[in-house]
């Protein structure tokens, strides 16, 4: 269909998630360059490093959680509001099939 954007799975955006963010891994790189000069050492920017990499992926796997929850209710609404149409028009069906009924046996 024309406006949809095709179907992404779970582990299709966990990936692309994961691997778009950097900000935090940036962020403890730059924390980590001038605390491991100081202290003549590379554990601040190994600490600081892998830090900031696993909050950029586990932001990145959570936002994608909440986008998959997200598109799994709107499923769901559909369904539910298709399903309510159905009962009514089955409702609508069967009042006629009534009255019908009830002018020529009745």
């Amino acid at each position: 269909m024309a406006g949809e954007e095709p179907e992404k799975h779970l582990e299709d955006c966990s990936v692309s998630n994961a691997l778009g963010t950097w900000v935090f891994s940036v962020g403890g790189a730059l924390l980590a360059i001038p605390v491991g000069i100081r202290r003549k050492s590379l554990a601040p920017l190994v600490f600081f490093g892998t830090t900031g990499t696993m909050l950029d992926i586990i932001l990145g796997i959570s936002q994608c959680e909440r986008e998959h929850a997200e598109r799994q209710m709107k499923l769901l609404e559909a369904q539910n509001v298709a399903t309510e149409a159905s009962l009514v028009q089955s409702g609508k069906d069967y009042q006629i099939i009534n009255r019908v009924s009830c002018c020529f046996f009745g």
